[in-house]
């Protein structure tokens, strides 16, 4: 999936973009990991009541200049994108989402299109 500057999670309705006020710290705050490339990856599981190791992931990568990103829901090992709103338990992935997403809203990392 290559970074682009508005970005829709599959079988979600919403379109996101970055804020023009992202930070650097803001990201690490937020638990976003540099990577050597320097673009910046955070990976947090959708369902708490199983191990990080079978669990669906929501994945966002932001590129090193902060004006482009990709986000996605994947399995767990991270390769696959998943549409979540189709397999598992739908009520407590898509809540888990919802909150990661306005976290990240409100941070001032992302914004709602």
């Amino acid at each position: 999936m290559a970074t682009t500057d508005k970005v829709r999670i599959q079988g979600d309705q919403r379109t996101y973009g970055l804020s023009e006020n992202i930070k650097k710290y803001s990201l690490r705050d937020a638990g976003f990991t540099e990577k050597k490339s320097g673009k910046f990856q955070l990976e947090r599981n959708l369902d708490s009541n199983v191990s990080s190791n079978v669990s669906m992931k929501l994945k966002v990568v932001v590129d090193q200049d902060l004006k482009k990103f990709k986000m996605s829901t994947t399995t767990a090992n991270g390769l696959k994108e998943v549409n979540i709103f189709k397999t598992g338990d739908v009520t407590a992935q898509s809540e888990q989402l919802n909150y990661l997403l306005n976290d990240l809203v409100e941070r001032g990392i992302l914004r709602q299109i």
